[in-house]
């Protein structure tokens, strides 16, 4: 990622740090109790800074260049060292919002993986494709009302899980063998350096009976594979709700990154 070096005239500094302390009071004090603290965030300083300053703050980047419908910004998580979410610059409540099902939606998944980059950024070292992982939440498994994808390292035993069990997982939805965090989930494998040719949304739509008229009881989490023959791809892993399991596919992250050490 590239970097402008344009001396910031001290209006906008003020801004920006401004910016800065309101996002960590809206995080702190009301995230828990206001579902829509994301959405104005974006809506109401992300967007409008990129528009009338040229700077995305408090979000790290903002990209309408698809319209403001089919946009995107990342934003720096305050859990975590290394933790991004990638957040539509549109009205999406979350996984089951049935405009990430329409034709032409925007693939925020694909979004979210290219923007992996900013952990590289925090940790100031490229970190391998194995250890990125990307995660949605259900409905219960949430407390946002705004759909955002968390960017973030894969906890070390499901990453090296994961790898152990590359046979086992095909081109279909299949239950693994194994639990994570003692909830069960589904499996497939993708092939693919990138999601530009495979939406997660769509593919769990499409591939687990019930899931298009019941998305919002799903969660997906997305882990980058480096597969046995050298080949490029994804280990994708939906989980449902049930007694004792919100589906937080979050729960499969590492905010603290061990991975990276």
């Amino acid at each position: 990622m590239k970097s402008r070096s344009v001396r910031a005239p001290w209006s906008r500094i003020w801004a920006f740090a401004l910016a800065c302390l309101l996002i960590a009071v809206l995080f702190t004090g009301t995230a828990s109790s206001d579902p829509n603290v994301l959405w104005n965030i974006v809506h109401t300083m992300c967007v409008p800074n990129e528009r009338q300053h040229g700077s995305p703050a408090p979000c790290r980047l903002v990209d309408v260049s698809k319209g403001e419908q089919n946009g995107y910004v990342v934003l720096k998580d305050l859990v975590g060292a290394t933790q991004f979410l990638l957040i539509p610059t549109a009205r999406v409540t979350g996984i089951e919002s049935p405009l990430l099902l329409a034709a032409g939606a925007p693939n925020y998944f694909a979004y979210a993986w290219r923007s992996r980059d900013y952990i590289d950024g925090v940790l100031h070292k490229t970190m391998s494709r194995d250890d990125i992982s990307l995660a949605i939440n259900s409905v219960t498994g949430r407390s946002q009302n705004q759909l955002h994808i968390h960017i973030d390292c894969v906890r070390a035993g499901v990453r090296d899980t994961l790898k152990r069990q590359e046979r086992a997982i095909g081109g279909r939805w299949a239950p693994l063998a194994v639990s994570f965090a003692g909830h069960q989930y589904l499996a497939v494998k993708v092939d693919g350096e990138g999601l530009n040719r495979t939406n997660p949304f769509t593919l769990l739509a499409d591939g687990v009976p019930g899931a298009r008229l019941d998305m919002g009881h799903h969660t997906l989490v997305v882990v980058g594979a480096t597969f046995s023959d050298g080949r490029p791809g994804f280990y994708i892993l939906d989980g449902r709700t049930a007694p004792g399991d919100d589906a937080s596919g979050e729960e499969l992250q590492d905010h603290d990154c061990a991975v990276a050490k």
